[in-house]
């Protein structure tokens, strides 16, 4: 089997890997895991020297790297090199907050000490997705490798060069060269990766289909998963909303990574009084981004990542507008050999419309009316998906309840879009999946949280 990266601006590819044998698999699991032995006694010192040297490799190539996620999965190359540098600062956090996050909490009980530990478990899997094909990994890597585990990485098939830049980022800063490892390998093959004895727990990002079937298998053999399975991210904007402002924040959200984003603005459910004014405001918007070479440094929408997932976004518009929905933008492919679509809005979009029900990988906006602050809010949590959610008021103190109490997402900001950040922690509920990435609590998820009583 081969896997072959394929340029979506042009259609032409790019270079073609061929796939290991699972004994070759096998060996690669094996070496990772001798790796980890050794791996897990270092000291916090040495991790940190590593990762920073990681984090300044990144920078030091941060034109390359970015003209490679440009070339595999058609990222505008600023979205690349913003991309980039997200990276190396997850690499700096992690390298000067993983000691003081896994140190042993003393507990007072009737014991003459007891405490809490955070060891180790083992080489961990990482299934990923090419929408971001570093910030993905490396928001697992860094806090995975800092903890004094091991990573085998399984990254999506048109972004094998990414990959592999990904396991040289690290070989390159001084990590031990088997510590975190790439695996050139379809779909096909993770299900006997999971079974491996010497992989001990799974985190997957991508859809839900592929979440279910990764958690399916890690919960037969009794292996922990973390799993972030995309959006339908609801933008509230309220009738004392600073239109102008919530409009450019809506559209700009919209439009990140060209509209694939797990996290981008879907569903913008407006207050019926302002719907007229918002859809004006949001469509010239809109109209004056530029979609084209993303290796144009002014270009705002590149292409889809794959000519199938183009294909697939048009039909959810089709079929929406067919069931009701009216295109106030867009909504046509363009005569061109790339996986192009341009910026899309829809409203009068209702329930049972893929519009409403779906997530829109891509440039495509869908507007809904609200009566009030209650329906908006009703509609905005009428999801299967609870990842992040924005809410857009003047009145903060409101904007505040509504984030903090009424929404159903793992992350909800208000007055600004929804964005991760090491800092904080990253992941939702419903079919949005579960567990946590990033800060604190994204450093413990692969750990042995362990109690030591000593009488």
């Amino acid at each position: 089997m081969s896997i072959v990266a394929i340029n979506p601006a042009t259609g032409k590819t790019i270079k073609t890997y061929e796939e290991p044998s699972p004994q070759e698999v096998k060996g690669i699991i094996e070496q990772s895991h001798l790796a980890f032995i050794e791996w897990r006694t270092t000291s916090f010192s040495l991790r940190s020297t590593l990762m920073k040297k990681a984090a300044q490799f990144l920078r030091d190539n941060s034109e390359r790297y970015a003209k490679l996620m440009t070339d595999e999965m058609g990222k505008t190359i600023s979205g690349g090199r913003a991309e980039v540098e997200k990276c190396a600062w997850v690499c700096d956090y992690y390298a000067e907050n993983a000691e003081t996050f896994l140190q042993a909490e003393l507990v007072e009980t009737d014991a003459s000490k007891s405490y809490v530990t955070f060891n180790p478990i083992g080489v961990v899997l990482a299934v990923m997705p090419w929408n971001f094909p570093f910030w993905q990994v490396f928001r697992f890597a860094a806090p995975a490798l800092m903890a004094g585990n091991g990573g085998i990485l399984k990254h999506a098939s048109n972004v094998p060069g990414c990959a592999l830049a990904i396991e040289e980022t690290f070989r390159e800063a001084g990590f031990p060269k088997d510590i975190f490892r790439t695996l050139l390998i379809g779909s096909k093959q993770v299900e006997v990766v999971i079974e491996n004895p010497q992989i001990k727990a799974v985190t997957l990002t991508g859809s839900m289909p592929a979440g279910i079937a990764v958690a399916k298998k890690a919960g037969e053999k009794l292996k922990k998963s973390v799993l972030e399975l995309g959006g339908s991210d609801p933008y509230i904007v309220l009738e004392d909303a600073d239109l102008e402002a919530a409009v450019t924040t809506c559209v700009t959200s919209r439009l990140i990574n060209s509209g694939q984003s797990c996290i981008a603005a879907k569903r913008f459910i407006v207050v019926e009084s302002i719907r007229e004014k918002f859809e004006e405001l949001y469509v010239e918007q809109m109209s004056e981004k530029k979609m084209g070479n993303p290796l144009q440094e002014d270009t705002d929408v590149g292409p889809q990542a794959r000519h199938d997932l183009r294909d697939e976004l048009h039909q959810q518009v089709e079929q929406s507008i067919k069931l009701g929905a009216n295109c106030l933008l867009g909504g046509v492919v363009p005569a061109d050999d790339g996986a192009y679509y341009p910026p899309t809005v829809l409203t009068n979009v209702k329930k049972g419309m893929p519009a409403y029900d779906e997530e829109l990988f891509g440039p495509v906006a869908a507007i809904i009316a609200a009566k009030d602050e209650a329906n908006a809010i009703r509609i905005a949590n009428d999801s299967v998906f609870g990842l992040g959610a924005a809410i857009f008021t003047q009145d903060v103190e409101r904007g505040e309840r509504i984030a903090a109490i009424e929404l159903e997402a793992g992350a909800c900001f208000v007055n600004t879009f929804v964005k991760s950040d090491p800092r904080l922690p990253f992941g939702g509920i419903k079919e949005s999946g579960y567990g946590r990435e990033l800060s604190h609590y994204g450093i413990k998820e692969f750990v042995n949280i362990k109690t030591v009583f000593v009488k």
